[in-house]
This record gives C-alpha cells, sequence and structure tokens, in this order.
C-alpha cells in the first residue's frame, strides 16, 4: 500500500513539474505590463500598492508595482499552499480516525491511526509556517 501511495506521489509531483513546460507551447509567450492585485497591500512605508482586484501597471508613476505584485503573488501561492495542505490533514485525520475505531483492539492499527492523526498535526504546523511567510517578507520588504 505504501508503494502505491508513493508512486502516485511521485507521479503527481512529476505531472506538476511539466504542466507549465506543456501550457508553455500551446501559448507563445507575452510581455507582461501589468498584474492583477488579489490582495490588499497596505501600510508600506515607501512605497503604494493598488487595491485588491486592480490593476497594477508597471509604468505606473502612482504605483510601486514591483514589489506589490511579488508580495500579492508570495501571499497568493502561500494561500494556496495553506488550503492544499488544510485538505490533506483533514483527510489524514478521517483515515487516522477510521484507522482507530476499526482496529477491534490490535495495537499496531491504533498506533497507525495515532501515526495517521500525528502527520496531520505535523502538517497543519507546515501549514501556519507558510501562512506566516508573506508577513516575514513584508516585514523585510518595509512594511
Amino acid at each position: 500500500m505504501k508503494k502505491i501511495i508513493s508512486a502516485i506521489a511521485c507521479l503527481s509531483f512529476l505531472g506538476l513539474m511539466f504542466a507549465p513546460l506543456v501550457f508553455a507551447q500551446i501559448t507563445p509567450p507575452t510581455e507582461i505590463s501589468q498584474c492583477t492585485m488579489r490582495h490588499t497591500l497596505s501600510g508600506f512605508t515607501g512605497f503604494n500598492c493598488p487595491a485588491s482586484g486592480t490593476a497594477c501597471p508597471y509604468n505606473s508613476t502612482t504605483y510601486t508595482c514591483g514589489p506589490c505584485c511579488a508580495l500579492d503573488t508570495i501571499y497568493t501561492v502561500t494561500d494556496w499552499f495553506f488550503y492544499i495542505v488544510l485538505a490533506f490533514a483533514i483527510i489524514f485525520v478521517v483515515f487516522g480516525a477510521f484507522s482507530i475505531m476499526t482496529a477491534g483492539g490490535a495495537p499496531e492499527k491504533v498506533k497507525v491511526g495515532r501515526d495517521f492523526i500525528l502527520y496531520a498535526i505535523i502538517g497543519l504546523l507546515v501549514g501556519l509556517i507558510a501562512k506566516s511567510i508573506p508577513y516575514i517578507a513584508r516585514a523585510i520588504i518595509g512594511g
């Protein structure tokens, strides 16, 4: 069972690694002249970011779009990572609880269930650390 899960995880990872190459071949690259803000970033000293949902053109004299777009991308990536880790943690807790409930007194099944729940807790901690990365980057940039 562990070999099957490992194989599926490896194939999924390889698929995710090659997906940008496939999509890059489908559409030719275009020059990027602006980014659309997905998060409201305010309170920076030294530069100004537009509101959420608006475009930030790179040739703007009002906004400093380089740091704003980079920080917005960091926020977006860490949000997605957190949600994926949260989904896996929920699945692991359910598997662990199911294993404990169906153990029938077998100590090795109970240990497997506890390990699943422990891995879910570790995953949640990693997800929370990922959620703190944008705040650390914001502190470094000057927010």
